[in-house]
């Protein structure tokens, strides 16, 4: 379902992370894919899982700037002619943003780049990239709970992610009409490197398995397999849709 598609992946920076699961699904599956990394750091990296995974083009994209992401879409036009899909997996927070009680920590800058990186950098690449969308093309991007409710230590974060949720409803209402469609997985908490970053996160991990209907914890591959079904024509019916991925941890009060 996904085969001979062109897919674009922004935000892999590790392989134990949640888009290297979904980009080995996808590239498992058929798909022909092209990465973004975010500075020369990541570019060994990249390079290397590209080659292994089916890549067909890697770029470096600061998705702060605006000019950067106007060239990874143009690099994907000209390499393809049209974008099947988009893998968008990125998230950051200074990490005194992410840290003990909000009305503690929370700053103007620090707001702000939370908001520029976690959820402009979707609207932005949406933006860029909607007119180059092939019929029947689907959009995703990962966000979490946090954005719904009050998560400890999640702060402003939980602010841009809901921010993200919004930006999936706003485009999967004005593209659907051009065959796009935009959805998000909100998975539950993965012990990878990035969240290796959220004070208490050990801790939160055994809250999930604990409280979740499912009582255990999800992994990498348990996203990735949504995210294959959402990019794929399985699912031609879907969009405007934040999907949990969870073990059924947020329909349970507590």
């Amino acid at each position: 379902m996904v085969e001979g598609k062109n897919i674009l992946v922004v935000g892999l920076a590790n392989k134990y992370s949640i888009a290297a699961a979904i980009s080995s699904s996808l590239h498992e599956n058929g798909a022909t894919l092209g990465f973004s990394y975010q500075n020369e750091r990541f570019e060994k990296f990249i390079n290397e899982f590209s080659k292994d995974n089916g890549g067909d083009f890697t770029q470096v994209c600061d998705l702060s700037s605006d000019k950067d992401i106007k060239n990874l879409i143009s690099t994907a036009v000209e390499k393809w002619g049209k974008i099947d899909g988009i893998v968008h997996s990125v998230g950051f927070a200074p990490a005194d943003q992410i840290s003990g009680n909000i009305e503690d920590c929370i700053t103007r800058e620090g707001f702000q780049i939370t908001h520029d990186v976690s959820s402009y950098s979707f609207a932005g690449l949406l933006k860029e990239a909607h007119p180059h969308m092939s019929e029947n093309s689907s959009i995703i991007t990962l966000t979490y709970v946090g954005s719904q409710e009050a998560t400890p230590n999640y702060n402003v974060m939980g602010m841009a992610k809901a921010s993200l949720e919004a930006s999936v409803r706003y485009f999967a209402s004005t593209l659907g009409s051009k065959g796009i469609r935009v959805n998000s997985i909100s998975a539950g908490p993965i012990k990878t490197l990035a969240a290796a970053g959220i004070s208490g996160f050990s801790k939160m991990l055994d809250i999930y398995k604990e409280k979740s209907p499912l009582k255990k914890n999800i992994t990498t591959d348990d996203v990735a397999n949504v995210a294959y079904f959402l990019i794929s024509d399985l699912s031609s019916s879907v969009t405007g849709q934040t999907i949990y991925v969870d073990n059924g941890f947020n329909i349970v009060g507590y």
